[in-house]
């Protein structure tokens, strides 16, 4: 049995971000659990063709770490991981973590005031802190469409790219238009005999504005950090005015539509195939892509856009409403994530034995997205409603790693053994949250946002600032502590 003071499970940049801040601060005494065999948590999981980010690298980056030799602006998939691995290592992680160490279950032990983490292996690990840092994006969805056994090609989710498979002048069908799908789909259009996108509905596609960095500007970031630190904040500003469209004005969002729509114009000569990928709604309502190549991938000579429901999956392809069956050699599902659950398979249960599932069974909610009444000492990192719908979640990460930081040094004070957040505190916190997401554009339309009953569980409602704000320092007012017994 392993005993720590702080738990952490994952080292994607929450719990990676967590750690770090951890011992920044002197604190040593925590150990990170990781179900697979290196840290990197979705930048070590998705290493599908063009996997990149969306953010500006300067600013998806820790603040107290700054990376000088980015290639680009835009970085991609190797890269990010690369850094990560990097920070893990140069802030002497690798020692606290357990590698192959899948977490199936966690429970409260009031007496002791301990948490007791169960894994797959059979291991037990014992902790006054539990620190669950799995992220939103991190388990891949199958879509419910009939046939998929029967199907006698390759199939396979973007999230768990077969990389053996030969796509040279394949048949290859694309089932999703997401964020991942726009970064593969121009990687398969130049491999493909024929592709074709079955989309549901049509995204805004927003120009990337990327450029690779030379070796004297990387030169300069590294003589003189404040240079970088400047493109930082411009890229902060931007992020927080798209913010402020998506939650306060609408006037502003129409000019983004205006700008997204001109794009169309330039890459889409063909009326139809425009007509096909301009959105029904709101610019916001579903996540905004940023890509260069997508649009002029689907204008290309072997490409199809299908906009019919799928309605089964055949041994040779994909058939559509309509009857007709479009034979596929390979089927590549981006169909996301299951985003709106937490925890995935991890069963959590708190005082008197509840089960977090159960307080979640209407959506998950959470005090500044971290803290659950009845499961004291557990501090979700990247959880409820601490998604952005634009900007960097690191951003978050590092408020959230600060605030926790704040609660394992009061933890650690003798005579305290668990802080559990006032009921009332976290009701009138989400009521809150609620009301005003109520007023934003991510409520206009489904989305990996919502969940089915229409609560958003994933966003913040506010400008970042404002979440530095309110998480800026721990208020022992909001919790009800707990001596030894």
């Amino acid at each position: 049995m392993g005993e720590t003071s702080v738990l952490i499970v994952g080292t994607g940049f929450g719990g990676v971000g967590t750690a770090i801040e951890l011992k920044r601060a002197g604190f040593d005494d925590f150990t990170i659990l990781e179900s697979a065999e290196e840290p990197g948590g979705v930048w070590r999981e998705n290493t599908y063709p063009g996997a990149g980010c969306d953010i500006p690298s300067p600013l998806y980056s820790f603040s107290y770490e700054p990376n000088p030799d980015w290639p680009k602006r835009f970085s991609l998939q190797a890269d990010i991981h690369a850094y990560l691995n990097r920070v893990v290592r140069r802030y002497g992680l690798e020692p606290h973590i357990r590698f192959g160490s899948r977490v199936t279950g966690a429970a409260f032990d009031e007496e002791r005031g301990l948490w007791r983490v169960e894994t797959a292996g059979g291991e037990t690990y014992e902790a006054k802190v539990f620190v669950p840092a799995v992220g939103q994006l991190s388990r891949p969805v199958q879509p419910d469409i009939p046939g998929q056994e029967t199907f006698k090609g390759v199939s396979f989710h973007s999230a768990r790219w077969d990389h053996d498979v030969d796509l040279r002048g394949k048949k290859i069908a694309v089932i999703g238009t997401g964020a991942s799908a726009i970064q593969f789909v121009p990687e398969l259009q130049r491999q493909a005999g024929e592709l074709t996108v079955f989309q549901r509905t049509a995204p805004y596609i927003m120009a990337k504005r990327d450029t690779g960095y030379r070796r004297w500007q990387q030169r300069l970031f590294r003589r003189f950090p404040a240079t970088q630190l400047l493109g930082r904040l411009r890229v902060f500003a931007l992020t927080e005015y798209a913010t402020y469209a998506m939650t306060k004005s609408p006037a502003l969002l129409r000019l983004l539509e205006l700008r997204a729509a001109q794009l169309r114009r330039k890459h889409l000569k063909d009326p139809a195939l425009r007509r096909k990928l301009t959105p029904d709604y709101s610019l916001g309502c579903k996540r905004v892509l940023f890509t260069n190549e997508y649009l002029p991938a689907l204008a290309q000579h072997n490409v199809a856009v299908e906009t019919r429901r799928i309605s089964a999956i055949t041994p040779s392809g994909v058939l559509t409403e309509d009857g007709v069956e479009h034979e596929a050699d390979v089927i590549v599902y981006g169909t996301g994530f299951a985003a709106t659950d937490f925890l995935g398979e991890v069963e959590v249960k708190g005082l008197a034995g509840k089960a977090l599932s159960d307080v979640w069974k209407d959506g998950a909610r959470a005090y500044l997205g971290m803290t659950v009444p009845g499961f004291p000492n557990l501090f979700c990192v990247y959880g409820p409603n601490t998604n952005i719908g634009a900007g960097s979640v690191i951003y978050m990460i590092e408020r959230q790693a600060r605030y926790i930081r704040q609660a394992v040094e009061h933890l650690s004070r003798p005579g305290v053994s668990y802080m559990d957040v006032v009921p009332e505190v976290e009701r009138t916190y989400d009521e809150e949250i609620q009301r005003r997401l109520g007023k934003t554009v991510w409520t206009t339309c489904a989305s990996w946002y919502r969940q089915e009953n229409g609560r958003v569980s994933t966003n913040w409602p506010g400008l970042l600032s404002e979440y530095h704000r309110r998480t800026k320092t721990l208020d022992l007012g909001d919790y009800r502590t707990a001596a030894p017994r």
